[in-house]
């Protein structure tokens, strides 16, 4: 179903007919006189109003127009009428999301905290975390019920609101958790990943490819190493070390997944594939330093606040004047890649230069390209 879209006042009257069902079921349906008052009173409302009977009756007929209320005669009075709201069966709602609609819907944008204080007559939530919980579950709908803003300045919680009418003028959807990608700890985290390329090395190794743009860029990467050593690390099917032993760049590669490092080896017999973890790459065996380090879309899992770590240890193994080359789609949304929901970040640009800077190293060539939609890759070069 399409959600509906009330208007102020028919909010107003629908989150009042589901809090009297619960808060005093011995007069419920109310009559026209009492759901009035129950719009109009002075307490749990915001903003305070001043409905007038006029009001209030169109505000039902609109919601009994839409399915959301009816009206039933009562037991007493011939003329006597009184209204009920039939939203809980056309939308769905569970206790516990009823409770939170309903509050939502007379008090505007709150909490969790908040919400959980001031739902306490309509349902027992355990702690913080069952309300924030319950939010989520009705976020995650096809049709969303509800939506977490931006925290504002000063804020030390994000406030949500309910989605069945025009969000406040003010009202912005609250940007990704970019650090929540290592919210279950780092080996956690790492051990998804090394499952998930696990998962997918076969299809990697059938579909990866570089585009003429990138294949270009992996030849100035080349170039830039002067015959020195060079690592792809995070290689996965072993595309990007491909392309650079195509331009004679003496290459190696390493990756977290077994089975990608056997699909690389696979494709490319002539380089030299291993198992082994980015943030603790060595230098080469028979070199001081790596001429260039290429991180082909392998920064992807780490957190914002884990980047300037990761760049710094990879400057470090560098050669004076050896460059660290960076690929990867930025924009600071998350999504999910692999065949598991493997979560990965997309990086503003803005912090992977300002990682790369903090590394010690010098920007000297930085590409921004569009994939034909609304996402960027950033291509990059860095000198130590």
């Amino acid at each position: 179903m399409t959600l509906p879209r009330l208007t102020a006042d028919e909010q107003r009257v629908l989150g009042c007919l589901l809090e009297k069902e619960v808060t005093v079921p011995d007069t419920y349906p109310l009559t026209l006189n009492a759901l009035r008052s129950a719009c109009n009173q002075k307490s749990s409302r915001d903003p305070i109003v001043d409905f007038d009977e006029r009001t209030v009756q169109d505000a039902v007929r609109a919601l009994k127009d839409g399915g959301l209320a009816r009206v039933a005669w009562a037991d007493y009075g011939r003329r006597t009428l009184k209204y009920l709201q039939t939203a809980t069966h056309l939308l769905g709602l569970a206790d516990d999301e009823r409770a939170l609609i309903t509050v939502l819907l007379l008090r505007g944008p709150q909490s969790p905290g908040e919400l959980r204080a001031r739902t306490d007559r309509l349902y027992t939530f355990a702690d913080r975390e069952a309300v924030e919980a319950c939010l989520e579950r009705m976020a995650a709908r096809d049709e969303p019920l509800v939506l977490r803003l931006e925290r504002r300045p000063g804020q030390q919680d994000h406030r949500w609101i309910h989605l069945l009418g025009d969000p406040p003028p003010d009202a912005a959807p609250a940007a990704e958790d970019r650090e929540a990608i290592r919210a279950g700890g780092p080996a956690e985290r790492d051990a998804a990943v090394v499952a998930g390329y696990d998962a997918v090395a076969d299809a990697e190794a059938l579909t990866a490819s570089v585009s003429p743009f990138e294949g270009w860029f992996l030849d100035r990467v080349a170039a830039l190493a002067h015959g020195r050593p060079v690592v792809d690390v995070g290689c996965g099917a072993g595309t990007a070390a491909g392309a650079l032993a195509a331009a004679g760049a003496d290459v190696s590669g390493i990756d977290v997944s077994p089975g990608m490092v056997a699909a690389a080896q696979a494709r490319y017999p002539g380089v030299d594939f291993s198992v082994g973890d980015l943030r603790r790459l060595l230098r080469p065996a028979a070199a001081p330093g790596w001429g260039a380090v290429v991180a082909w879309f392998s920064l992807l899992h780490f957190a914002p606040s884990e980047l300037p770590a990761v760049v710094g240890g990879l400057g470090s193994v560098l050669v004076p004047d050896g460059v660290l080359a960076i690929a990867l789609p930025v924009g600071g949304r998350d999504g999910r890649v692999g065949p598991d929901g493997l979560a990965v970040v997309r990086h503003e640009a803005v912090e992977v230069r300002r990682a790369v800077a903090a590394a010690g190293l010098t920007a000297v060539e930085s590409y921004l390209v569009s994939d034909g939609g609304d996402d960027e890759r950033l291509y990059l070069i860095a000198r130590r």
